[in-house]
């Protein structure tokens, strides 16, 4: 019996000991988390397709669509002709600085000097851990040159640059307003008929609903005119985060890794004892029922 217990004891003390020994090689494999980073992943808005998005996916704010027009001769056979494309410009930029301070005010200073405007700004995170997000809307001029100043500010990340068709979205757009307009204009003719007065109501009622569509879509072309010009510059500064490995001390780790052990060996230990008492109840229960045959028991006669 106490062979028994000792073995039982030994395996333990083997499984505790190999827990502890994962948990601290763990330690030091693993790459510390960037707690403002993962805040912006859990929370806070990012950019994506022109929305912005917070946690769940669910949209909290549009940024403004920015539209451009560029002049294209086109040669179709013996016949040149040209026309106005109608485009959308974007630029996606993600940089990382030690000089976060100095950085960003390189990014104020390069949205003045091209005349650009900014119209998204997010900041989060603490020092040492700090991300800023604009979005500047810059004349289609001066896209490049800004894009190629801001590629210098920090160390860049990533960069794409995207350039999307607007021409038939535009042309829609007029089309449909003036069909609108037509419509409202002939709806305007009837008023000098004559008709009942619920009929009139409901006349201008239509009238009303159309005026409401032809100024929304009103809106919309007003993006595409030349003085509202603009192409977009998305950055994404983030501040380097300090390593900390070297500077977490080994009685530090040998503390968290034990503290670590000692609660999951336990939680395991727990299951596997309630397992073994269900199963322990399952199989009397069984045996109870006559669904499994009990055990002979050895009886010793009077003479042995």
């Amino acid at each position: 019996m106490k062979q028994q217990i000792k073995r039982g004891l030994f395996y333990l003390a083997i499984g505790f000991a190999g827990l502890f020994c994962l948990r601290l090689g763990y330690g030091y494999l693993a790459t510390p988390g960037q707690p403002g980073q993962q805040m912006l992943l859990n929370g806070n808005a990012v950019f994506s397709a022109g929305i912005m998005t917070s946690e769940g996916g669910r949209a909290v704010g549009q940024l403004k669509a920015n539209y451009a027009t560029e002049r294209l001769l086109l040669k179709r056979e013996k016949l040149d002709y040209s026309i106005d494309q109608k485009y959308e410009k974007v630029a996606s930029i993600t940089s990382k600085t030690n000089a976060f301070d100095e950085d960003e005010k390189r990014i104020q200073d390069a949205s003045v000097k091209y005349n650009g405007l900014i119209q998204f700004e997010q900041s989060v995170g603490v020092p040492g851990d700090r991300r800023v997000t604009v979005a500047i809307g810059v004349p289609p001029e001066r896209f490049d040159p800004i894009v190629a100043e801001l590629k210098g500010i920090g160390e860049l990340s990533s960069i794409r640059i995207d350039k999307t068709d607007k021409t038939n979205e535009y042309k829609e757009l007029k089309a449909k307003q003036a069909s609108l307009e037509k419509a409202r204009d002939a709806l305007i003719s009837l008023k000098s008929k004559s008709g009942r007065i619920d009929e009139f109501t409901n006349l201008e009622n239509r009238i009303l609903e159309i005026e409401e569509q032809i100024q929304s879509s009103g809106v919309q072309l007003g993006d595409y005119d030349q003085e509202n010009e603009f192409c977009t510059v998305k950055l994404t500064l983030e501040e380097k985060t300090a390593a900390v490995k070297a500077t977490i001390s080994f009685r530090h780790r040998v503390v968290v890794a034990l503290a670590w052990t000692v609660r999951y060996y336990a939680i395991v230990l727990a299951i596997l004892c309630l397992a073994a008492l269900l199963s322990l109840l399952g199989v009397v229960l069984l045996q109870r029922l006559n669904v499994i045959p009990q055990p002979a028991v050895r009886r010793e006669s009077a003479g042995d």
